[in-house]
């Protein structure tokens, strides 16, 4: 059944989500917020009962899957590996919308055969990782997504090692960090986002507004 079955039926919005034991209650909380409803599981299969979906963040990909040897990758989860670049492939080929998120917008541009910056260099590392979020600026594309829906210039929160390197087919950097990695790439013809930052904790006075991604995903099951 098509997302716009469902909306016409009245059945509710339904969005699966993949990510760690630990780390799924802000998703579930950012997607009730946005009037729809979770579905959260690890390592789930892909459900065609539901209308988007959503990749969180979480740890390492296995650098073998873009075909480079460990250069500072924290050891994989290759059963994770598996089951969400399964479930990139099946909401892509349904033409679902997907929300990458983090670790979700490295799956997104592997699966699409993109390559992934293993270890960012000290300097920038100290700039986008620590124990809790670091807060920083980005540039968006002028006509993007992203500067539609956070302005040109938002404040955005980092907690990653890794960045998004060549970027796989089909997909175009449209925000970036001040060292010039990406911190968000868009799909040429699929309602596809990957964003680096978390937009399920980005809130607060000149801190942007993560709801209006979500807000985003949820508007193309409407449309």
């Amino acid at each position: 059944m098509s997302p716009q079955a469902h909306e016409r039926e009245g059945c509710p919005i339904r969005v699966q989500l993949s990510g760690q034991a630990d780390g799924l209650e802000r998703y579930i909380r950012a997607v009730e917020r946005v009037g729809a409803v979770p579905v959260p599981g690890i390592c789930p299969r892909p459900d065609p009962g539901c209308d988007a979906l959503v990749l969180c963040g979480g740890g390492d990909l296995d650098p073998a899957l873009f075909g480079q040897e460990n250069h500072g990758s924290h050891p994989p989860d290759r059963e994770r590996d598996r089951a969400e670049l399964a479930l990139a492939e099946a909401f892509l080929t349904w033409e679902r919308p997907v929300l990458g998120i983090c670790r979700g917008m490295q799956v997104l541009n592997v699966f699409l055969g993109g390559t992934l910056i293993q270890d960012l260099q000290p300097a920038w590392r100290a700039l986008h990782q620590g124990e809790e979020d670091v807060y920083h600026s980005i540039r968006c594309c002028s006509g993007s997504l992203l500067e539609r829906l956070l302005g040109p210039c938002p404040t955005v929160n980092s907690a990653h090692h890794q960045a998004v390197d060549r970027l796989g087919r089909g997909v175009a950097a449209t925000a970036w960090a001040p060292e010039g990695f990406a911190e968000g790439i868009e799909h040429s013809s699929l309602p596809v986002l990957g964003v680096q930052f978390h937009p399920e904790r980005l809130s607060g006075p000149g801190r942007g507004e993560g709801s209006a991604l979500f807000e985003w995903l949820i508007g193309c099951i409407r449309k």
